[in-house]
C-alpha cells in the first residue's frame, strides 16, 4: 500500500497551501535555515515520505543502515523530503524542521524521525502542544522558525520528480534520474548503490 497524492483543482494548490499553512513564526536568526540533505557523495537520492505511510513507517528500520553506510562512504547526497499527503503531515514536517534547527546532523534526523513515525500511531498526537509534549519526555530540543522557504524547497523536487506517491525515492547519477516507488524498491535500488 503506498499513500498517492490526492487530486485538487488547480494541480499543486496543496503543496502552495503546504507552504503557506506551516510557515511558523518568523526566525530572527543569522543564519540560513536548516535543510536535511546529508552525505557529500556525487549522487543525489532524494527520498519522499510521509509519517502517515505504513510502507514509509514499515521501512525506516530497513532503510537505516543503509542510508548510514552509504552516506558514511560518501557516496550519496541524500535529501529527505517530507511529503504531505496526510492531514496532519504538514505538523509534523514542521517539527522535524523545529528540532534540525536545533541540531542539524544526519543521526540526529533519523532520531526525530523514528520519534514522528513511532507518534503517528499515536491517534491523539495531533497538536503543536502534543508533539512538543513528546519532544520533551524523549529530551528533544526543537527551536521554531519561519519553515516556508524550506517548504517551497520541497514543493519544487515534489513538483519537479513528479512525485504523487510515497515512499518515492529518486536517484541522480552520471546525469539520469531514476524514481522508484514503494519500499522493497526503493530498499533494493539503494542497497545496489553500495
Amino acid at each position: 500500500m503506498m499513500i498517492k497524492r490526492k487530486s485538487y483543482p488547480g494541480g499543486w494548490f496543496i503543496l502552495i497551501l503546504f507552504a503557506a499553512i506551516c510557515a511558523g513564526p518568523s526566525s530572527t536568526r543569522a543564519h540560513a535555515e536548516p535543510f536535511p540533505s546529508f552525505g557529500s557523495g556525487l549522487i543525489q537520492v532524494r527520498l519522499y515520505t510521509d509519517y502517515f505511510c505504513p510502507p514509509c513507517r514499515g521501512m525506516e528500520p530497513a532503510i537505516k543502515p543503509v542510508l548510514r553506510d552509504l552516506i558514511k562512504g560518501n557516496s550519496i547526497r541524500l535529501t529527505l523530503v517530507d511529503t504531505p499527503f496526510s492531514t496532519y503531515s504538514s505538523l509534523y514536517a514542521k517539527y522535524f524542521l523545529y528540532a534540525l534547527n536545533a541540531k542539524n546532523d544526519f543521526e540526529h534526523a533519523l532520531l526525530i524521525q523514528h520519534n514522528l513515525y513511532a507518534a503517528t500511531t499515536n491517534k491523539h498526537i495531533t497538536t503543536p502542544e502534543k508533539i512538543e509534549g513528546l519532544f520533551e519526555s524523549k529530551g528533544l530540543t526543537f527551536t521554531a522558525f519561519d519553515t516556508g522557504p524550506v517548504f517551497g524547497q520541497y514543493n519544487i523536487l515534489i513538483k519537479e520528480d513528479k512525485i504523487n506517491a510515497t515512499p518515492s525515492c529518486v536517484i541522480i547519477k552520471n546525469g539520469r534520474k531514476d524514481t522508484y516507488v514503494g519500499a522493497l524498491d526503493i530498499i533494493k535500488a539503494l542497497t545496489g548503490l553500495r
